[in-house]
């Protein structure tokens, strides 16, 4: 999923910079900014890598939002609660049937 026009709208505010500041640092117009922002088009390469040096930020950060993108951190290293946070239905069904079936067997 394309989260560059948030991204860029957050970081650019983040970083206090002015759509017409911004513009003038890439040689394009304010409403080129103002497109890429609303998703109406994107820029091209060229311009990604002026943006990433102009806010100094990886080219991951202003494509995807490294907070929602957990998919990595997730399967990389899970601690217990992690894991039981993620896994809780699991864990639940588990105790069901060893409960279900302890029952069952004790009522022979």
């Amino acid at each position: 999923m394309n989260k560059f026009p948030e991204q860029l709208k957050k970081i650019r505010k983040e970083k206090a910079i002015t759509q017409d500041e911004l513009a003038s640092k890439l040689f394009v117009t304010r409403q080129a900014i103002s497109k890429w922002e609303s998703g109406d088009s994107t820029p091209d390469l060229n311009n990604l890598i002026k943006l990433t040096d102009i806010f100094n930020v990886s080219l991951d950060t202003l494509v995807f939002d490294p907070k929602r993108n957990r998919y990595v951190r997730r399967f990389g290293k899970m601690n217990f609660w992690d894991f039981l946070s993620a896994y809780w239905w699991v864990v639940v069904l588990i105790v069901f049937i060893i409960g279900f079936f302890s029952a069952f067997w004790s009522g022979r």
